[in-house]
């Protein structure tokens, strides 16, 4: 997702007439995610032709925007944030799955008739779309009423009007946000996987875990290499539960789960009992149990694509292991401390985020 990775000197497009330093400036002193999202929200009303927006709506929005960054991935926004906990809430109280379809989470939140889900999201009134405009209102210093109150006049050019029920997109404004929306998206995801790496230092590839991808990787080549592996060593066992693996008859497996590490790298991936690997789901291996297999079938094909495949482009994936190395020409001696030494932190980091380990039989 290079549109979530602007370069450092990425500016808003200007307009005359129009204070484009305080919609940058909107972004500064950010303490939660609120405005990331509550700006997300808006730009996704304006794209659907609506320039009179119930608040609920973008409150709704704004969950499930966030939906997936938080209940798939397990990317903290920090212990305090309120849109953090206004999902896990929503979550429950609507038994929604952690995987739904965006539209659907936004309308099943929007059409809600428990009480409990109306009040996780509003408490967000009190607090974000006149908290949002401080930029045009510096003096004001957040006061929720007067903001109410000029903004409801468009008073120095800000963009939206505020009532207790709707924002009314200011028309000075209307035009400008609805032609660089996306590229007022691209600019808030970045500032939005800044501050979340900042709160997650130690969590790989954040700005490809704030949108759900349309879809995942076939795993195509993954499964030839495997299955070329086969040919050359007959039936393998499947580390989980022993059965017999042989070519074309197994799953494609991430020994640590892809919500934590997001990528298709080979040297996390293993043949696998197609039936275990679909109960599996994102539970973490616990290294005591599986570590040993899985280095195991990652030597095993390291030395037959090697000997027998040694121009394998896929090879390329083991040189973030052995970045000194060459693909063709991987290390022998400690090759299972590299491993070790990879693997072991990336499973230690994802279970102190809210991944859990799975049972040695599942």
């Amino acid at each position: 997702m290079k549109t979530l990775s602007p370069p450092m000197n990425f500016a808003l497009p200007q307009r005359t007439g129009l204070p484009i330093s305080a919609l940058t400036a909107s972004f500064n002193n950010t303490s939660a995610t609120y405005k990331y999202y509550w700006l997300l929200s808006i730009l996704s009303e304006l794209e659907k032709g609506n320039a009179i927006i119930p608040k609920h709506r973008i409150f709704a929005g704004m969950v499930s925007l966030a939906w997936y960054t938080v209940n798939y991935f397990h990317v903290s926004f920090g212990k305090q944030d309120q849109l953090q906990r206004a999902i896990k809430q929503i979550r429950d109280l609507e038994g929604i799955t952690i995987d739904e379809k965006q539209e659907v989470v936004k309308q099943k939140i929007i059409n809600s008739l428990n009480p409990l889900t109306a009040r996780a999201i509003q408490y967000f009134d009190q607090e974000v779309p006149h908290r949002y405009l401080s930029p045009w209102f510096p003096e004001l210093k957040g006061n929720r009423a007067e903001i109410y109150r000029l903004s409801a006049a468009f008073e120095n050019d800000c963009p939206y009007a505020l009532n207790e029920q709707n924002i009314t997109i200011n028309p000075l404004w209307h035009g400008y946000l609805v032609e660089h929306a996306g590229i007022l998206k691209a600019f808030c995801y970045w500032h939005l996987s800044l501050y979340l790496q900042k709160h997650n230092p130690n969590v790989p590839d954040i700005p490809n875990k704030l949108i759900k991808p349309a879809r995942r990787n076939n795993l195509l080549n993954q499964r030839k290499f495997w299955n070329r592996v086969l040919d050359h060593t007959g039936p393998l066992e499947c580390i989980y539960t022993h059965k017999k693996l042989v070519h074309g008859s197994f799953a494609v497996e991430h020994f640590i789960p892809y919500a934590f590490v997001s990528h298709d790298l080979i040297w996390n991936l293993i043949p696998a009992d197609p039936s275990f690997n679909s109960r599996k789901n994102d539970k973490l291996p616990r290294m005591e149990d599986y570590f040993d297999g899985y280095y195991q079938l990652q030597k095993t094909a390291i030395e037959v694509m090697t000997e027998n495949y040694p121009k394998e482009p896929i090879m390329e994936d083991y040189l973030s292991l052995f970045p000194n190395a060459n693909a063709q020409q991987l290390p022998e001696t400690d090759l299972r401390g590299r491993f070790l030494e990879n693997v072991q932190p990336l499973l230690t980091i994802a279970n102190n985020n809210g991944f859990e380990y799975m049972g040695k039989f599942l």
